[in-house]
């Protein structure tokens, strides 16, 4: 089934394929600039920090509902082993066998594609299973540091957390926005709470997924009017699951990821922030949310924090 017309017509508004270039790998980090990160370091008055990070555990937030996006499998390969020889210094080792996007995560701009393209119009066909992505891989995003906006769109309108079918609206930012005292700009990485993850938090993996709030189709639209870097929640899909179009699945990862550009991410644990930014009476921060630098990864397991 073909993409429908509506889709394209909110593609066309959003596309910045060309905007930073022909060879344009990163998109919408280009947002990022030397200023923006100074005013964003100058904003540190506390050095309050909080992690938005979950645990990666071998009983994570995976179910099974994307194949091959696995929990964490963690083994250990030595343990107290004197290496040297008897009497020497003993060492213990571990490894992990995971998949890049099993916890809190960023999607690479290569993470999904529509219509045979990537973004900035590259083909599909570039992520292979030999080079994987071989443009616009997660090590591309080098750096991803800026001012973080929080907009707890659960505590705007006096909930713990929104109710499963609710598709956050441009409006809802807009309302979490006048909430915060806060004004979205260039180069922000926006974290948009809707309290879902409770649901995972108290136990119920499936609920988590299913039904979830989550992102309009129409956000993208509002994200590239702001010249927003990037953009977190906390929510397994990103955008509302099951869709508010019929049959019309990942809308909104194809316009973020391929039409702009724009770096998505997803389970991370906005609870402990809503806290903080309520006692702060503020909801901007520093935040540092570096990828791990997998070469060719589309997507990659982040541990960001947020600094008062």
């Amino acid at each position: 089934m073909s993409l429908p017309p509506e889709f394209h017509d909110i593609a066309k508004r959003v596309n910045n394929w060309g905007r930073w270039g022909a060879d344009d790998e990163i998109g919408t980090l280009n947002l990022i600039t030397d200023p923006v990160v100074r005013a964003a370091a100058a904003g540190v008055r506390r050095g309050r920090r909080v992690p938005l990070a979950l645990p990666l555990e071998e009983d994570g937030v995976q179910v099974g509902m994307i194949p091959g996006r696995i929990n964490p499998l963690h083994t250990m390969v030595q343990i107290n082993q004197e290496i040297f020889g008897p009497g020497t210094v003993a060492c213990s080792d571990d490894a992990v066998t995971m998949g890049l996007q099993a916890a809190t995560h960023w999607d690479a701009l290569t993470h999904v594609s529509h219509s045979g393209k990537i973004y900035n119009g590259r083909p599909a066909s570039s992520v292979t299973a030999h080079s994987r992505a071989a443009f616009s891989g997660i090590d591309k995003a080098r750096h991803i540091v800026s001012r973080g906006v929080l907009l707890d769109v659960a505590r705007a309108k006096g909930v713990d957390r929104l109710a499963g079918g609710h598709a956050v609206t441009p409006e809802d930012l807009v309302e979490a926005e006048e909430f915060g005292g806060v004004t979205v700009r260039a180069g922000d990485i926006v974290l948009v709470r809707t309290g879902q993850i409770q649901v995972y938090l108290a136990g119920d993996k499936h609920g988590y997924g299913f039904p979830s709030s989550g992102l309009s189709v129409r956000t993208p639209q509002w994200f590239h009017a702001r010249d927003v870097a990037a953009v977190a929640n906390d929510t397994l899909t990103f955008e509302i699951f099951p869709p508010e179009i019929d049959n019309l699945w990942l809308p909104v990862h194809a316009l973020d990821l391929v039409e702009m550009g724009m770096h998505q991410g997803q389970n991370w644990n906005l609870e402990e922030l809503s806290t903080a930014c309520a006692e702060e009476a503020r909801y901007s921060f520093l935040l540092s949310a570096m990828p791990e630098p997998f070469v060719g990864g589309t997507g990659t397991p982040v541990a960001p924090i947020a600094v008062f």
